[in-house]
């Protein structure tokens, strides 16, 4: 029996702050208490961002609290946490960051139907404050328009 995906946490902040370009998905390596604090829904996502360090990714600011009912080995909420990603996954992503204004984002942590951790990691550009002003004025007309056309279809 399959289980579907169960999400975590997101990002929101990420997309108001960011143009997402391209998303991956990657493993994360945790230790038993932070799973079971992420079972409870325990993960704050807003001002998370990836690293790559040595042919390694790094994410960074995420914030798994202790779990409650843990032990002295609780890790620190605020530890680095190493992405699993193919070498050659990598690699590109270095050269998608090498230009200037790009970011590794996290956009969403999840369990993937077989219980493990997965993060959505996405390759994003920096909005400056028109693009963003842009954007909510793009949202408001769209939201004008499903009420104005939920309006008709009542009567």
């Amino acid at each position: 029996m399959k289980r579907e995906e169960k999400t975590i946490a997101k990002n929101k902040k990420a997309f108001h702050e960011y143009e997402i370009l391209e998303t991956l998905e990657a493993g994360i390596e945790l230790t038993g208490t932070e799973v079971r604090s992420l079972r409870d829904n325990h993960c704050q996502l807003t001002d998370c961002f990836a690293l790559i360090r040595d042919g390694e990714v790094w994410l960074h600011n995420v914030h798994i609290p202790p779990y409650l009912n843990g032990n002295i080995a609780n890790p620190d909420p605020d530890r680095k946490r190493k992405l699993l990603l193919h070498k050659k996954q990598i690699r590109q992503l270095q050269e998608q960051v090498k230009e200037k204004g790009m970011a590794l984002v996290p956009v969403k942590m999840y369990f993937k139907d077989n219980s493990l951790v997965k993060v959505e990691l996405a390759v994003a550009r920096g909005k400056k404050l028109y693009d963003k002003r842009a954007t909510m004025a793009a949202r408001d007309s769209r939201r004008e328009v499903e009420r104005a056309l939920k309006e008709r279809s009542r009567y």
